[in-house]
Formats: C-alpha cells, structure tokens, sequence
C-alpha cells in the first residue's frame, strides 16, 4: 500500500508541475495571440512528439521529455542586423520570400544564420504584419513577461490559500506557556523517548500535580509571559525549590516542587549537553503565522531576497552536488534538486505513515507552489535564452532608439542576436550541466525526508 501512496505521491507532483508548465506557455501564446501574432506550435516537453493536433494556425502537442516546453510565435529572429543582410524576392504565387544571407564568419554567426534562414522559409507575405519582431515594444515586453509571471501568481494563489487557513509552515508562532505535555519521569538526553521504569526518578513536574492544559502565570514569583523566559528561569533554577502558579479551569493554584538537575541540549540548534534545571513540562505551540494578500506579499519578497543569494552561492552549491554523487560529502538538503528528485520527495510524503492526510496535502501543494516561484523567478533573470534575457535585450532596443531619436540619429533597429550567442551558449551549457548534476544525484543520492 506504501508503494501505490509513494506513486500517487510522484503522479500529483508531476502533475502539478506539468500543468504548470502548461499554463507558462499559454501566458507566452495568449498575449502573443491578442496582438495579432501569429503562433504555429504550443507543446509541453522536449523531444520525440507523442501526442499533437492541430486547431487553426497552431499545432497543440506533447513532448516525450517532461522538461519544459515552448510556444513556436513566427518571427521572434529578426531577418539580419539593421535588415541589410537579407535577399527579398516574389515568388510565382505572388508572395514575397525573404532569403537570409549565409554568413561565414565563424560558428556561432552560423548558427543563428541557419535559424533565421529556417524560420524565414515558412513565413509568407500574409504574414508580413503579424511578425513577432514588428510588435510595439511593450506588446513583445508583456508576451515574454507572461509566462513567468503566470508561475508566479500560481506560486501567489496557492501561497495565500494556505497562509490564510492552514497557516505557514516556514512561520511558526511562538511556543506558550501552556502545557502540552507532563512526562512521568527524568531521562537521560539519549534514552528521552524510551517508556519510564520503577528505577526513574519521578519528574518534578509530575510529583507537583500539573496537568495537561495548565497555563502556567509564575515560577517563583516571576509572571511568566513566553516559554523562552520560563525555560532560562527553570534552567537557571538548578535543584531548588520552585512555586508555580498555575491557571486550570478558570482557577489558579500554587503547586510547590523542586526542580532537578540533568544533562540537556544547549539549545534547538546546539545539541552540546549541559547541566540545567529541569521540570519536566512541555510547551503548546500556538500553530502557525495566518494571513492575506499583503501577508503573502512580505513572505514572497522575502523568498525573493534568499533566492538572489542562493544564485549567488549556486557554483558553489553544484560543486557539492557533483561531491555528494561520488561520495566525498552528504547531499545538502537546501541545495538544487531537478525534477526527479521534488517527485521522491512528494512520494515519500504521501507514503509518510506519521504524516496526517491534512499536512501531507498542504505539503504538496507549498511543493509545487515553491518550484513555480523558482520557475517564475529563474525565467526573469535577465540572461538569454531565458524570457528575462529577451526583456533585457527589449528594453535595451527601446533606450538605444529613443537616445538615438534624441541624438537625430537613424533607429539601429533590433540588436544582433549574433554578437551574443557565445554568452546564450555558455549560459545554456552552465544549466545543462547543472540539469544533469541534478538529475544523477536525484538518482543516486537523493534528498531524502527525515
């Protein structure tokens, strides 16, 4: 039964992602649409076609490797820099066919040369106002926008649907100085989980008469307001006496006990063992921080901030994840992982048997929300081939063409994608190798839940 959960896990994931995927092409191909572009391919994946049919103009498929997906919209490649490399006939039908010079001059200008060409040959002379390149500035700006950004309002949506009720798990309240629990006896730090023998002294606690549910006022006279303060006063208080006031059904009473001295953690995140005062309660958390639309912004402006850094730190990062596949460290659980390995985790969570139905379900949904955020955010950093280098470029065409209006100069009209292909090639090799990384470790070394 394990195995079909762990599966039910892995096939909601992958759904979630590829619809996802789906819904980042359809914010390109929308917008492409409404301003009179003309778009001849939507497919979601890479690879041999599966699946394909075609409505109108467009061809609508799927693609075998699950990876991404495209929007083909004619006339993203400009045909030459300035236009003044290009040879424009009519053919006997009438239509004007544009011829893209063949260039020489070394690898990478050859490259984009045979995709100008290519995509030059299927365009006809009804397509002549429908070019990509020939859109308002802005209308190219929104299309390129639109598929991140729509990752980023389902990363919003589903953000504020459990930040609104469930709560958010990255965002606990503070622990209060409520009891949740009154363990029977005093263990040692390493065997705190085994069952109470007749040899065990009783805990203080305990012998006082406090019960679950009891709101503790003051320890030795101290008002208590948070867990903090009365865990350093029960620490500091060694083996000496202690007066509790306790508040139960509306009531307060005084319960009088001694505290004992054992060996306890330093802290949550310095497991160095010292001697320290003990009682024996535990505290109830107050659950998670709730809010709204501006609570949800904060929070993703925040995301926003600690994923500049983790960019920042990423070679660094993927150093460690090429480590962790031969062995040398352990895999780091904050670092990169591909797609494969968010599909183990959100299969070993749904086969979790300690996990209730309810955090399980939130858990795949802060899942797949946080893997769109990365998506959308990813998308807008401005380096081609990725939508936020082709913004960068449009905003650039816009400045050099109003500096040059101002200047009385001609239009340098679109820049030349050739000047830059050996920085998209070096761009794209680093992510693939990053992908690659990714996906052997996911495999050989995953990330696995504690």
């Amino acid at each position: 039964m394990s195995g079909l959960f762990y599966l039910l896990g892995v096939v909601i994931f992958v759904v979630g992602i590829l619809a996802s995927i789906g819904l980042h092409e359809l914010g390109h191909m929308i917008p492409a649409k409404k301003f009179g572009g003309k778009v001849t391919q939507y497919f979601i994946g890479f690879g041999p076609t599966v699946w394909s049919k075609q409505v109108g103009e467009t061809e609508y498929g799927v693609k075998a490797i699950p990876l991404g997906g495209y929007v083909k919209i004619v006339g993203m490649l400009p045909p030459g820099a300035a236009q003044l490399a290009d040879e424009v006939t009519t053919d006997a039908e009438g239509n004007q066919v544009v011829r893209v010079r063949k260039s020489n001059t070394g690898m990478f200008t050859q490259l984009v040369s045979d995709a100008r060409a290519a995509e030059w040959e299927t365009i006809t002379t009804a397509d002549s106002d429908r070019l990509f390149y020939k859109m308002d500035w802005w209308k190219k700006v929104v299309v390129m926008a639109g598929g991140p950004t729509v990752n980023l309002l389902i990363a919003f949506f589903i953000f504020v649907g459990v930040f609104a009720t469930y709560g958010n798990p990255a965002d606990p309240k503070p622990f209060r100085p409520v009891v949740s629990e009154v363990v029977d006896c005093v263990l040692p730090a390493a065997e705190a989980t085994r069952t109470c023998t007749a040899n065990d002294p009783v805990a203080p606690a305990k012998e006082a008469g406090m019960r679950k549910g009891d709101r503790i006022v003051s320890f030795n006279g101290t008002p208590v307001t948070s867990w903090a303060g009365l865990q350093r006063r029960i620490r500091g208080n060694e083996d000496g006496a202690a007066t509790i006031v306790v508040e139960r059904d509306g009531e307060q009473l005084t319960l009088s006990t001694n505290t004992t001295v054992t060996a306890r953690p330093t802290s949550e995140t310095d497991e160095t063992l010292r001697q320290v005062g003990f009682l024996g309660v535990s505290p109830t958390t107050a659950g998670f921080e709730h809010g709204g639309l501006l609570y949800t912004v904060g929070q993703m402006g925040g995301m926003t901030k600690d994923m500049v850094v983790a960019l920042g730190t990423l070679p660094q990062k993927v150093w460690g994840v090429a480590e962790a596949i031969v062995g040398v460290q352990e895999r780091d659980p904050q670092g990169p992982v591909s797609i494969v390995g968010g599909g183990r985790i959100a299969g070993e969570t749904v086969s979790h048997e300690n996990f209730p139905v309810k955090e399980k379900a939130v858990f795949l949904l802060m899942l797949i929300a946080g893997f769109n955020f990365f998506i959308g955010m990813f998308n807008f950093i401005p380096l081609l081939p990725l939508d936020g280098g082709h913004i960068a470029i449009l905003w650039f065409e816009k400045a050099r063409s109003r500096i040059a209006a101002k200047l009385g100069r001609r239009d340098p009209g679109p820049v030349d994608y050739n000047k830059l292909l050996p920085l998209t090639y070096a761009v794209i090799l680093f992510f693939a190798a990053v992908t690659v990384l990714t996906l052997t470790a996911d495999i050989v070394n995953p990330i696995r839940l504690q």
